[in-house]
């Protein structure tokens, strides 16, 4: 296994790590603990996104693994963290839903397209999502913790999040719209 595949196990198997740092409800000095480190963690797995694929391209690892496991990493670590925040009530459970089924659809269009031996590739508006989608996630996470107070006195989460729901539509849409032809040729 490649060097750019390890890495993107490596995100896959900081999911639960996050999941589990969520759960801690331990207060230092005012602090809530836990969702401090879950949003390290979080940051972390979503940097190594960027790791992977610049080392699949610089050191020419680009395997069929890797293409799968990438999206399915982002997936389920973005899958993880929207199903916590509306478990916790930080987020409303129709942009969950709204994301969800953005990459459900995304999915099914590269399952009919594998299936005629075509690969997509992301596209620009993809890797847009995933970013704001990043940033949304990481607003909500921090944005009741000390000192992070201070730099929300405005909704920034809230703008981030509406953000990544335009942008996730937006990008299904334009996803959907080009690989029109693959649909045709599944049917």
């Amino acid at each position: 296994m490649n060097l750019a595949n390890k890495v993107t196990i490596s995100r896959i198997l900081l999911v639960p790590i996050f999941l589990i740092a969520l759960l801690i409800k331990i207060k230092y000095q005012n602090i809530e603990v836990g969702k401090y480190l879950a949003a390290i963690i979080f940051i972390i797995a979503a940097s190594t996104d960027f790791i992977d694929g610049y080392i699949a391209r610089r050191m020419q690892q680009i395997t069929n693994l890797g293409k799968f496991l990438d999206p399915l990493a982002d997936k389920l670590l973005v899958v993880a963290a929207l199903v916590w925040l509306v478990e916790v009530h930080e987020m409303p459970s129709w942009i969950a839903i709204i994301i969800i089924a953005r990459e459900f659809i995304v999915t099914g269009v590269r399952l009919v397209a594998a299936g005629e031996g075509i690969i997509i590739a992301a596209s620009i508006w993809g890797k847009i999502k995933t970013i704001t989608q990043i940033i949304a996630i990481v607003a909500i996470l921090i944005h009741d913790l000390e000192p992070f107070k201070l730099l929300f006195v405005f909704p920034f989460h809230i703008i981030a999040m509406w953000i990544a729901v335009i942008i996730t539509v937006y990008s299904g849409y334009d996803y959907v719209y080009k690989n029109r032809e693959v649909m045709k040729t599944g049917l």
